[in-house]
């Protein structure tokens, strides 16, 4: 099973399993400010849940790479909406600030 590491916190998940459900079902507080409660609820059109990921996930779906195309989102940043990604293998999360992620000031890395 793979393994996400984020917020100081390790769990497993299957493989193929949507990286903000994990997420969130794991209490990781995965969105900025507003966003907790103004987010679009994983369907990929707000892109609060944008996050830096390292290791083994899907490609960008249209929805990803759509919504990371427009601001404040920036595609040459190395992020992922989190709703749109599953987990293939062992990964690491990192949360940028700003409502939506975009920022560039650490919130939260995988250590804490």
């Amino acid at each position: 099973m793979p393994k996400v590491t984020a917020q100081g916190k390790t769990f497993e998940c299957e493989a193929g399993a949507n990286l903000r459900q994990v997420l969130r079902e794991n209490g990781v507080d995965l969105y900025n400010g507003q966003a907790k409660w103004i987010n679009c609820r994983g369907i990929g059109s707000c892109g609060t849940c944008a996050v830096m990921v390292e290791g083994s996930v899907t490609e960008p779906n249209w929805r990803d790479k759509t919504r990371r195309n427009l601001p404040p989102h920036s595609f040459t940043k190395n992020r992922r909406l989190a709703c749109q990604t599953q987990v293939q293998g062992d990964v690491r999360v990192t949360k940028f600030d700003g409502m939506w992620g975009q920022g560039d000031r650490i919130v939260w890395t995988p250590e804490g």
